[in-house]
């Protein structure tokens, strides 16, 4: 526009400059003045021509698993990950078959669906995608976000087309330590435990009715290393039930301090302390039974009471009738102790592991008893228990017997945890051989009742990772990198997009285990192989292209308004034309007062 103003204001100052016989006549001079803005339009209509509205099309495009495309489809692209036996264009992605049909508002999916790479280009318009069967075999799996050394775990997941079939979880030894029947609708959890940290390579097998295998999935566990627990045990006297709890926290690695009443000031066990406030913050535990409570100062007992509001977890042992005293102040905390005078035989509820999966729990034995591959799993024999009325509204109850009726319950005070425990022998189970059963007992009282841990800051991974697909890694900080199974590394970069969240994409290209490395802590993961776990694989896909089926179709008003670059020769040609025509005017004598006279 200012070389037109520019040409316009020559125009102008070569008519006055000019003399009077040769000045150009008036329509010359319209000529000349209308023609510069014209040319400039036309120019700029050549380089940026206007838009024209455009009809909606339909894209047909193959993904992997296409069986054939429609007799009735105009556009067939083909996606890399597609059948090469398939007939249709094929492109790289779906970003250029979307510029290639610029009108495209319709997507017909053929196949397992599109991937992550082409799933953002989709975005926006009407998706028609028809999962197609889910595959036999598994088609979910979730493992458990943290596994600690010493604890069980749970792994989640659903099997698909196996009635009447079974689901195992396999040790890294392959023994098997679980077997459980999907639901009618295909869910299963499965129950293991991680005995030593570092990596773990678990598998999950399926088979079917006639117990022949289906699919076999590796299940690769990271195993956590947590601070060992610290146990305080007041007892009132010495007894077999306090050996065995003593013996299973001294195997299990926990930090034990015991201090047991003989009677005339006499103590065993440890070196005493002093029980205050200060003191007992150093543990996470405390186990009393109600004569060692009895002995208790009014001021040990208010620093108990203190320190467990602070976040000590306190686990009176029920193994006599309880005093008047002890009744009121737990009632004064909520819970109520109005039984206990008598005993009552219990008996554990039935394990659902079959015997193989029990052998694998129970181990190889000891030097001293040790146990054959093929021995028997002896019977959970039945215990003693005080027959105290456990209020479910007042008491979490996590311990239950065959018979429903609740052993052992806490609720909360303050930041931390009373419990009751009503078993008086659970040290017959070691005696009948089950030490498994009678160690996670205890476990479970310590996960329940125990002072809570800080989580420490972790990354946040996906469960999966697959080659040459983008993953997504959170909870980062500035430095970290991945080292990838083939030595190479990637330094990651944070998305600004992702704000407090801190996350970063990584592209995977080979399987195997890798290493996320930030400053001096090290967080391993697994990439499948491309081929691993196919209906793993190709569930995510149904997920997702679901997902983006579901966001909904344009409205009518939308895709009237789709519109794409008008073209631009026959604005070019027009300015060509004109502009021709100015240079042949400018040049020539034609409207001149001189030629006029002449």
């Amino acid at each position: 526009m200012l070389a037109a103003a520019l040409a316009l204001v020559g125009v102008v100052w070569r008519q006055r400059r000019a003399a009077a016989e040769q000045r150009s006549r008036p329509w010359r001079l319209a000529l000349l003045l209308a023609a510069q803005p014209l040319c400039a339009a036309l120019l700029y209509l050549t380089l940026l021509p206007p838009a024209v509205p455009v009809a909606a099309d339909a894209l047909s495009v193959a993904t992997a698993g296409t069986g054939g495309f429609g007799s009735d489809t105009a556009h067939r692209i083909v996606l890399p990950e597609a059948p090469a036996s398939l007939d249709g264009e094929r492109l790289p992605d779906l970003a250029t078959a979307l510029r290639r049909y610029p009108g495209t508002r319709r997507l017909q999916v053929l196949g397992h669906g599109l991937e992550a790479r082409d799933r953002d280009a989709a975005r926006g318009l009407t998706v028609d995608y028809r999962a197609p069967p889910p595959r036999r075999g598994l088609t979910g799996l979730w493992p458990p976000a943290r596994v600690v050394a010493g604890g069980d775990f749970v792994v989640h997941g659903v099997a698909t087309g196996v009635t009447g079939g079974s689901v195992e979880l396999l040790d890294p030894a392959g023994q098997r330590v679980d077997r459980v029947v999907p639901g009618a609708d295909g869910r299963f959890a499965l129950q293991g435990s991680a005995r030593t940290p570092g990596h773990a390579g678990f598998a999950v097998r399926v088979l079917d009715a006639r117990r022949a295998k289906v699919e076999q999935v590796e299940l690769p566990l990271q195993v956590q290393a947590e601070a060992a627990p610290r146990l305080l045990v007041l007892a009132g006297a010495p007894n077999p039930e306090l050996k065995y709890l003593r013996r299973w926290a001294i195997d299990s690695g926990l930090r034990l301090q015991t201090q047991i009443n003989t009677g005339g000031g006499m103590q065993l066990g440890d070196a005493p302390m002093a029980l205050n406030a200060a003191s007992l913050r150093d543990y996470d535990l405390a186990v009393i039974d109600e004569r060692a409570w009895d002995a208790l100062s009014p001021g040990q007992r208010a620093a108990l009471a203190e320190s467990v509001r602070e976040g000590l977890g306190l686990l009176l042992r029920a193994s006599g009738p309880f005093s008047p005293g002890l009744r009121a102040q737990w009632r004064a905390w909520g819970v109520s102790l109005d039984a206990g005078g008598d005993s009552a035989v219990s008996r554990l509820a039935g394990e659902g592991a079959d015997e193989d999966a029990l052998r694998a729990r129970l181990g190889p034995g000891s030097t001293d008893a040790p146990r054959t591959a093929d021995a028997a799993v002896p019977e959970l024999p039945p215990l003693s228990r005080r027959a105290l009325r456990l209020d479910p509204s007042q008491l979490q109850v996590w311990l239950r017997d065959s018979a429903n009726t609740p052993l052992a319950g806490w609720r909360e005070l303050g930041r931390g945890r009373v419990a009751v425990w009503t078993l008086g022998d659970s040290y017959r189970l070691a005696l009948a051989g089950r030490g498994d059963a009678h160690a996670r007992l205890w476990s479970q009282a310590l996960a329940q009742v125990a002072r809570a841990r800080a989580q420490s800051q972790t990354p946040t991974l996906p469960a999966w990772a697959w080659p040459d697909e983008r993953m997504t890694i959170c909870g980062l900080g500035q430095g970290a990198r991945v080292i990838a199974a083939d030595g190479t590394q990637t330094a990651l970069r944070l998305d600004p997009a992702s704000g407090a969240q801190r996350c970063a994409g990584y592209w995977p290209r080979v399987a195997g285990r890798h290493l996320l490395r930030q400053g001096d802590d090290e967080w391993p993961f697994s990439v499948r192989a491309a081929n691993d776990a196919p209906g793993l694989r190709e569930n995510e896909l149904r997920e997702a292209n679901l997902a983006l089926a579901a966001q909904g179709a344009p409205s009518a008003a939308t895709l009237a308004k789709q519109t794409q670059r008008g073209a631009s020769w026959p604005w070019f040609l027009a300015w060509l034309c004109v502009a021709a025509a100015l240079w042949w005017l400018e040049r020539s004598r034609y409207g001149r007062r001189l030629a006029a006279s002449a």
